[in-house]
C-alpha cells in the first residue's frame, strides 16, 4: 500500500508529497518546494530513494538542493527541462524577486521520458509527458494515484503564460492523457486539494 503525506511548502503553498511503501524507512519525494523545513524534519531518519519532479519551476524545486545534499539522493526530471535547475531565468525564480531569491541546483541525475516506468519503494510509477504548463511537465501514475503537478487542479488547470507554456498542449494533455484514466483515480495536484479524474471530467469548468 502506498502511503501519501502532503506538505504545503513556501509562499505559493506548493504541494510536496512524501511517499512510502511497506518499508516505512524508505521514501520518495515529489516536488520538494521552497522553505522545506517541515519536510526536512520529517525525513530526518528516512532513506530517500528519489526526488521526482513534475517540472522545474522554482516553487516545485526550491527544496531540491537542501534535500539532495542531506540525503544524497538522485533527482529525476524530464529532458526538456534539463537546464532549468541551474538557470533562475528558466525556472522562474528571477521573475518574482519578492517571492524567491534566484534558485539554482545541480542538474538532475536521471532524465524522465514518456512511457518510462520507475520501480521505487516497492511500487511502480509510470511517467506521462503532459506539457502545456511547461514543456517538460510530467505526471506520475502509481496504481490509482496520479501526481499531476501544475497540469490539472481541482476545478482548475495550470497557467500557460510562463516560458514554454502552451495552452493547446495543456488541454491536449488533460483531455487525451489524464482524462483517459479511470474516474476513480485520485489526483494529487501541485497546489490545492486532491480530486478525482471523474470529478474533473464532470465539473471542471475549464475542460468539462
Amino acid at each position: 500500500m502506498l502511503t501519501i503525506e502532503t506538505f504545503n511548502l513556501g509562499p505559493l503553498q506548493t504541494n510536496a508529497y512524501l511517499l512510502t511503501g511497506s518499508d516505512k524507512g524508505k521514501a520518495v519525494i515529489i516536488d520538494p518546494g521552497m522553505n522545506p523545513g517541515p519536510l526536512v524534519k520529517r525525513i530526518a531518519d528516512l532513506e530517500i530513494e528519489a526526488i521526482l519532479l513534475t517540472h522545474a519551476h522554482f516553487d516545485h524545486m526550491g527544496g531540491v538542493d537542501e534535500i539532495r545534499k542531506m540525503k544524497d539522493c538522485p533527482v529525476y526530471l524530464h529532458d526538456l527541462e534539463r537546464d532549468w535547475l541551474g538557470n533562475p531565468k528558466l525556472n522562474g525564480s528571477l521573475m518574482w524577486p519578492q517571492v524567491s531569491p534566484p534558485l539554482t541546483t545541480d542538474p538532475a541525475e536521471y532524465e524522465l521520458a514518456a512511457g518510462q516506468r520507475l520501480e521505487l519503494i516497492g511500487h511502480g510509477f509510470t511517467v506521462y509527458h503532459t506539457p502545456g504548463h511547461s514543456p517538460g511537465s510530467v505526471s506520475f501514475l502509481s496504481g490509482s494515484h496520479l501526481f499531476s503537478g501544475d497540469v490539472l487542479f481541482k476545478m482548475g488547470v495550470g497557467r500557460t503564460d510562463l516560458p514554454g507554456g502552451r495552452e493547446r498542449d495543456l488541454y491536449d494533455s488533460i483531455q487525451n492523457t489524464l482524462f483517459t484514466f479511470p474516474d476513480e483515480v485520485t489526483v494529487y495536484p501541485g497546489h490545492g486539494p486532491r480530486t478525482t479524474i471523474g470529478y474533473e471530467k464532470q465539473r471542471n469548468p475549464y475542460v468539462s
